[in-house]
């Protein structure tokens, strides 16, 4: 479940950051992360999938619940990432506005 969740994620970023590669908003930051994920939790799928056979396809209830909450928190910590970053690099110059005109 956490493979599918994040694959989902990646897929909508990369679309994302296809439609509109200028944008200076770090999309592509953004997919790279999720790739990365993508690609860690399909292998940790086949090495699963070679130690307990076809039982890989049957998991328990329990079991998808707790793989959807960490998919889950996976791409929210992503975004954040990634929302801290753009903060950090402040692509539009939007946060240094607000700052500069407050004092």
């Amino acid at each position: 479940m956490t493979l599918l969740i994040i694959a989902f994620s990646f897929v909508i970023s990369t679309v994302l950051w296809y439609i509109k590669p200028e944008s200076n908003m770090k999309i592509g930051t953004l997919s790279l992360m999720y790739w990365g994920a993508t690609l860690m939790w399909f292998v940790d799928a086949v090495a699963e999938y070679l130690k307990v056979g076809v039982e890989f396809f049957t998991p328990a209830a329990s079991d998808m619940l707790n793989d959807s909450y960490l998919g889950a928190s996976v791409v929210l910590l992503g975004l954040i990432i990634w929302l801290v970053i753009v903060l950090i690099k402040d692509p539009n110059a939007r946060l240094k506005k607000v700052l500069t005109n407050n004092k």
